[in-house]
């Protein structure tokens, strides 16, 4: 097997001073497509999971694992849908995320088997493993949380907040990054109140960066597009640069 990993990081694509490339992993009889990113010559450093939006494990997605990588980090863009599948019709992402929203244990299953991927990277520290999200993903790494993974970070962005997963106290071991737009239509003020009474009930580490004037996926520059016809979603370049800000902040205070 060490072999074999070497071979296929010496396969890898290399930009600049991190390889990245398409891995194949499997959760059961479910075949996926995710994407790794690490640095070059990496021994024993963090790993952080990347989730996608409900767009499928698609560009932006790799992206922000390069990005990971390119600041240390061994990072692992998962595929929650199977098969790399990806879209660009709304619908259509309604109806790949909809079955997660509605069974959970298996949002968390599928998301579990993203993060055993990401322990067996080569150089990754398996006891230092984060798990970062974007709407959807944002979603997605909430319910690691909630399920007690043990995860140096769990931060979502622009994620929904609310759950059917009871949580009981002290059963979130992750501390959990909420980075929120104050003017999202899709995640109102009663969804925040609610995280915020769950996360104090649960006795969790938590912290919450609200940004006043943000929408729903600001961090993602293809919002901006999508607005004319999705009024919910735009990109707030300020509010991506702070929230970035904030979860490189929490990597590097419980990486040290």
């Amino acid at each position: 097997m060490r072999h074999l990993a070497l071979i296929l990081l010496a396969a890898a694509a290399v930009a600049g001073e991190i390889a990245t490339q398409a891995v194949e992993y499997r959760m059961g009889e479910v075949a996926m497509r995710g994407y790794q990113a690490t640095p070059l010559g990496a021994v024993g450093v963090p790993g952080v999971l990347v989730v996608h939006e409900w767009w499928g494990a698609n560009d932006y997605a790799q992206r922000r694992a390069r990005e990971l990588a390119e600041r240390g980090y061994a990072a692992f863009a998962c595929d929650m849908y199977g098969g790399g599948a990806v879209t660009d019709d709304p619908k259509q992402a309604g109806a790949l995320a909809g079955p997660f929203y509605q069974d959970r244990a298996l949002m968390v299953a599928r998301a579990r088997a993203g993060l055993a991927q990401l322990a067996k990277v080569p150089g990754v520290d398996a006891k230092r493993l984060s798990a970062i999200g974007f709407c959807f993903g944002g979603t997605v790494v909430l319910e690691l949380a909630r399920a007690g993974e043990p995860l140096r970070v769990a931060a979502s962005f622009h994620g929904g907040l609310k759950s059917t997963t009871a949580v009981q106290p002290g059963a979130i071991l992750a501390q959990v990054l909420v980075l929120h737009g104050g003017s999202d239509p899709l995640v109102p003020p009663a969804e925040v109140a609610g995280f915020i009474a769950e996360m104090i009930a649960a006795k969790a580490d938590w912290r919450m960066a609200v940004y006043g004037t943000a929408l729903h996926a600001f961090t993602n520059p293809k919002a901006r597009e999508l607005h004319a016809v999705m009024p919910a979603v735009d990109h707030d370049p300020a509010a991506e640069a702070a929230s970035f800000a904030a979860l490189h902040a929490a990597l590097a205070e419980r990486n040290r």
